[in-house]
């Protein structure tokens, strides 16, 4: 029997847009075999949809709180949420 997926809904802040953060998250995502997307917001946050087994999800998630060289995370915080439709792989909006 196969673990079950889980999702988690992450708002990351902090000089996180403009820094390659969403591609390098996708590129992280990607390694763990995750879905998801990462998208910037208007309010500067970046907005990470991941859905994936736990173990992947808690590794990204700790990625998430230091993010790529160039970024500088300030505060991340992170949701349970529902899956929905779970997506195709993992892209950057």
């Amino acid at each position: 029997m196969s673990e079950p997926l889980i999702a988690r809904r992450c708002f990351v802040s902090g000089r996180v847009q403009g820094v390659y953060f969403r591609a390098s998250t996708r590129d992280q995502a990607r390694l763990l075999s995750l879905m998801g997307h990462a998208r910037n917001l208007d309010d500067g946050r970046v907005e990470v949809l991941v859905v994936g087994r736990p173990d992947a999800v808690a590794t990204l998630i700790d990625w998430l709180g230091k993010g790529p060289p160039s970024a500088r995370v300030d505060r991340l915080e992170v949701f349970e949420t529902e899956g929905g439709e779970i997506p195709d792989g993992f892209h950057v909006r």
